[in-house]
């Protein structure tokens, strides 16, 4: 992690607020550490340090209930996003990503599921932040939004890197 990461950590811990939390649920194996930990680096960097974000990793018949019941469409997706409430200091939101597209996006191309899995959760965020992905312009933005933290915090480039 990059040193002004670990001084922002170090003044969150001398405050008297909270860190933020992240959870991560589901199956994800080994991942949950690291997904905690980089996606509150994310939040810390993003000035977000009063969030709480629940994760939830579900299969790709999971996600494909969820993405027709709260989105019309009826097949799977990476990410959905459930904001509660989020503001200028804190993304508070329930996140649901899909592992089993993790999985063939990591193979297809040739990154980490732990990354893969860190981008969904990344972009769920943003859309917390304001971000959106509606249309062509949209869409580069928080790509390279996601990009430009994911280096800032030491993972590097993930969405660059496929398209």
């Amino acid at each position: 992690m990059y040193a002004v990461h670990k001084e922002m950590e170090e003044s969150l811990e001398q405050s008297d607020q909270p860190p933020p939390s992240v959870s991560i649920q589901g199956d994800v194996a080994l991942h949950h550490t690291y997904l905690e930990e980089h996606a509150i680096s994310a939040l810390i960097y993003l000035n977000k340090e009063h969030s709480e974000v629940s994760v939830l990793v579900v299969d790709e018949e999971t996600m494909s209930t969820l993405h027709s019941k709260h989105s019309g469409i009826d097949e799977t997706t990476d990410v959905l996003t459930f904001d509660h409430g989020s503001d200028e200091h804190a993304v508070r939101a329930d996140i649901a990503v899909c592992g089993d597209v993790a999985l063939l996006e990591s193979e297809k191309h040739n990154t980490t599921i732990q990354n893969e899995l860190l981008l969904y959760i990344l972009h769920g965020i943003l859309h917390c932040c304001g971000f959106d992905d509606c249309d062509d312009e949209s869409h580069q933005k928080i790509h390279a939004e996601e990009d430009r933290v994911l280096k800032a915090i030491g993972v590097g480039t993930v969405w660059s890197n496929v398209t």
